[in-house]
Order: structure tokens, then C-alpha cells, then sequence
């Protein structure tokens, strides 16, 4: 993913405004009696702007291990048609606005106790987070949002996801062939189809790659708290 955007004092008009100051965040606002699916944030395989690869390498973990059945996990793909999306909470830029990215990735664990929680390596919120804290501080509403920047997600089951992705890193090199940031010291993830299908995951056509494809309130409806 290549951020976009991290000065949008240009787009004040298409965002709400900051919202008052939030409790201060941190890993142990997880929810009690949830046991993580993942080694904590700092041991968790990480590349800077690879974060298709860090959930691939993410969903890689809990299949091999046995805490949690991996039907439960998806992999989330966060673009829209232009390639513009806002998400609030993200190390990129500390403080109250958002950044935009061209896609973004998380993980989400749909727990058999009724939790749903969403993993993003990227965020200063909670890792894990619980799924209507993340989605209320880092997407927040599509209300007072342009429509050129709402968010669509593609939801992937964990197992297709590991076992359809590959990358050959293509898109992270410049015209020049030079890395616009330091690729995972890991070999490219490939499959015996592909070596690079990262724009099927991407696009948000439901007619392309695998998954479903949902609009932010379809998204939090779908996977949200019911109560």
C-alpha cells in the first residue's frame, strides 16, 4: 500500500471535523475473557506498507496454531473505485485527522463468542481491537464523507486468502526499478496459478478475485455488534 495523503488540510471540506479527545489508547483495552489470536503487535512478522503480506503472514500464524479454528478469520481488503480511502488512527499520522491509502488490509476474527475483532498492525488503536471500537475511531461514518472517498471492503476467508494471494512486489518499485520502501526479507508469496494477483484483491468488482465485496454500513452490519 503507498500512502497517499498525509497533510489533508486541502480536503477539509470533505471530512468531519476532529472529534473531542479520545481515552488514551492501548494494548490492554482488549476485550476481557478474549484470548488474542496473534503473538503480541511488536512480535508479529512486519513490513512497513506490505500490509497485504503482514495478514497473509498473520493468517499463516493462526493456521498454525490451534488456539482459534481459522474459519473464523478473514482477511479485509479496504479500497474504493478511485483508490482513495481515509482511515483515522494510523501511525502514519499521529493526531486527530485521517491519511489516505490506496488499500489498506486488516484481519478480522469472528470469534464463536459472539466477538468480532479486527487486527491492523498499522493502527495506534488497540491490537486486537474490538470490531465497533475500530470501526467507530478509525472508519467512523460514511455520512460526512465525499462519496469519491467511501470505503468499500472485500472479505476473504483466511484459507482462500493463503491459499489464492501472491505478490511479486511490483507494485512497491518506482519507475526506476528502486524500492519505495524496503520489501519483507521473506521470499514473494506465490501460489502454482500466480505470482502477482494483488489487483484482484484490491478491486472492489465483485465480479473480480474472491470474496465478498460490502459497503461500509453493509460491512458493520454483517459483522457488528447486534445488540
Amino acid at each position: 500500500m503507498q500512502l497517499l495523503y498525509a497533510d489533508l488540510s486541502h480536503f477539509s471540506q470533505l471530512f468531519p471535523p476532529p472529534p473531542p479527545p479520545a481515552a488514551m489508547e492501548g494494548e490492554g483495552s482488549v476485550s476481557r475473557g478474549y484470548q488474542p489470536a496473534s503473538p503480541p503487535r511488536e512480535a508479529c512478522t512486519y513490513s512497513s506498507c506490505y500490509c497485504e503480506e503482514n495478514i497473509w503472514k498473520l493468517c499463516e500464524y493462526i493456521k498454525n496454531h490451534d488456539q482459534y479454528p481459522l474459519e473464523e478469520c478473514y482477511a479485509v481488503f479496504i479500497s474504493n473505485e478511485k483508490k482513495m480511502i481515509p482511515i483515522w488512527k494510523q501511525q502514519a499520522r499521529p493526531g486527530d485527522g485521517p491519511i489516505i491509502w490506496d488499500y489498506h488490509v486488516v484481519l478480522l476474527h469472528v470469534s464463536s463468542g459472539g466477538q468480532s475483532f479486527i487486527y491492523d498492525l498499522d493502527t495506534v488503536l488497540p491490537f486486537p481491537c474490538p470490531f465497533d471500537t475500530y470501526v467507530e475511531d478509525a472508519f467512523k461514518s460514511d455520512d460526512d464523507i465525499h462519496p469519491q472517498f467511501r470505503r468499500k471492503f472485500r472479505v476473504i476467508r483466511a484459507d482462500l486468502y493463503l491459499k489464492n494471494f501472491a505478490s511479486d512486489r511490483s507494485h512497491m518499485k518506482d519507475s526506476s526499478g528502486n524500492w519505495r520502501e524496503p520489501p519483507p526479507p521473506y521470499p514473494c508469496i506465490q501460489t502454482g496459478a500466480s505470482k502477482m494477483n494483488l489487483d484482484d484483491f484490491i478491486s472492489m468488482n465483485p465480479e473480480v478475485g474472491w470474496g465478498a465485496i460490502y459497503t461500509l454500513p453493509d460491512f458493520v452490519h454483517r459483522f457488528g455488534s447486534k445488540n
